[in-house]
């Protein structure tokens, strides 16, 4: 376009150019629904709208300013230059690849047992994990639950840690925090299936005949409990049922 002196030319230039970025925003759309999990894709994708559009409005500044600067001409092979150079960049900021990742939510699971008094927003909430490991796969299991902290993170768990203990070095514990019962519900309900197998693969290095042992616990963080007769400590049956969110998860 900057050296064209054929106005049909630069129209069919500017035909093409359109039509090209038209095809790319909207492949870049599918890619983000296909890429991420069904409970947040609508947040991953008006995120990436909002990029989108913020990048336009800066680059439209940008581009103005240096057309202003150098003129339109110079402006243009600039514009050309970059875009001939930008592949190169994905060289050091290359996307995490999701090929043959299966982002189908699982199955619900099991409302976990209660018998305290708590509602969907009480919390925080505590979780550890205890695996027994054997001594030989340490190195390969910490490596796996690597892995798992990325995906409790990603789905709403904070303050993730794995520890070993020094007087059992078979025994390992996972530990992290939700913020609310509520939010621990739904973050042990988002997993995808891709997840599910990376947990799954965890919960295999554990040994013997008892299944791993799952604490979970009501943080009681300095005044936050009420010691009047009248507070009820125990749940009155045995489960607290708490109703899924609009969302289904």
């Amino acid at each position: 376009l900057a050296l064209s002196r054929w106005p049909v030319l630069t129209g069919a230039g500017l035909v093409v150019a359109g039509a090209s970025w038209m095809i790319a925003v909207t492949l870049f759309n599918i890619g983000v629904q296909l890429s991420t999990p069904r409970w947040v894709a609508g947040r991953a994708l008006a995120a990436y709208q909002a990029a989108i559009a913020g990048g336009v409005a800066i680059g439209s500044w940008l581009w103005g300013y240096v057309a202003n600067s150098v003129g339109l001409n110079n402006a243009l092979l600039i514009a050309g230059a970059a875009m001939f150079v930008s592949p190169v960049l994905a060289i050091w900021f290359r996307m995490p690849s999701t090929e043959g990742a299966n982002n189908d939510p699982v199955d619900a699971l099991e409302e976990p047992e209660v018998n305290l008094a708590i509602t969907p927003r009480s919390g925080p909430i505590v979780v550890e994990i205890e695996y027994r490991v054997n001594q030989q796969q340490a190195r390969a299991f910490y490596t796996t639950m690597l892995q798992l902290q990325a995906i409790r993170q990603r789905n709403g768990a904070y303050d993730w840690s794995i520890a070993r203990d020094i007087t059992d070095p078979e025994l390992w514990i996972e530990r992290y925090h939700c913020p609310t019962w509520l939010d621990y519900l739904r973050q042990r309900n988002r997993s995808t299936q891709s997840e599910r197998e990376i947990q799954l693969k965890a919960i295999g290095f554990h040994l013997g005949p008892e299944p791993i042992k799952i604490h979970r616990m009501l943080e009681r963080p300095l005044g936050s409990v009420r010691w009047k007769d009248e507070t009820p400590d125990r749940a009155k049956t045995g489960n607290v049922e708490i109703q899924p969110s609009a969302s289904g998860v």
